[in-house]
């Protein structure tokens, strides 16, 4: 798992940008609401990275924030939200914003981003709003999210490493709770699951 990126950024071309680091260029996705921040190429960046394998592509997506890459991460675990679409809802609309759309049941507002139903804006509200638990406004003026505590819950560790294996949110969970037993460690899982799958 590649969980950051620092290097000097040498090519800027969005949603596309290549870092330089020590002689290797990682080309990664970044939210369009991220490029306005970004320092000019040729200058050093620090990037919190989410890293996704699938069979015909691996896909390195970049945030500015570690906030910012921890709501990515809860929005790729909805059915329906890939990290395209994910990478789209943080493109046009920041932190803050998002987590009072989800409040206010907003889904006439988020049905105006790009890949986003109304049935898909429905899940979005019903499976996040009570995740969302806090939203301050740092001194960037950027949305800072306080994320839900650490869960020691075997199953959604099981289902987080599929999902970092590069299987879809749906088929994760579904994995998960079909070979689930109370007595399993995520490891056990997880081995289970990747047997079933396989």
């Amino acid at each position: 798992m590649i969980g950051r990126i620092r290097g000097k950024l040498i090519e800027n071309q969005p949603p596309v940008l290549v870092v330089d680091v020590q002689g290797v260029g990682y080309e990664l996705e970044v939210p369009l609401s991220a490029w306005q921040d970004l320092p000019p190429a040729g200058q050093p960046v620090d990037l919190f990275t989410h890293f996704v394998v699938r069979e015909d592509a691996q896909l390195l997506f970049g945030f500015l924030a570690k906030s910012e890459r921890d709501l990515f991460r809860l929005l790729i675990k909805v059915n329906g939200v890939g990290p395209k679409v994910a990478l789209a809802i943080l493109s046009h609309m920041s932190a803050a914003e998002l987590a009072t759309c989800l409040q206010d049941n907003s889904i006439t507002r988020l049905t105006k981003i790009p890949g986003i139903g109304k049935k898909t804006a429905e899940r979005l509200c019903l499976d996040l709003r009570d995740k969302l638990t806090a939203v301050s406004t740092g001194e960037s003026g950027q949305g800072q999210i306080s994320m839900p505590s650490e869960t020691t819950d075997p199953r959604q560790e099981a289902e987080e490493a599929l999902l970092a294996l590069g299987y879809k949110p749906a088929e994760a969970q579904k994995a998960v709770k079909l070979v689930y037993r109370d007595d399993m460690t995520r490891e056990a899982l997880i081995r289970e699951v990747l047997k079933r799958m396989v």
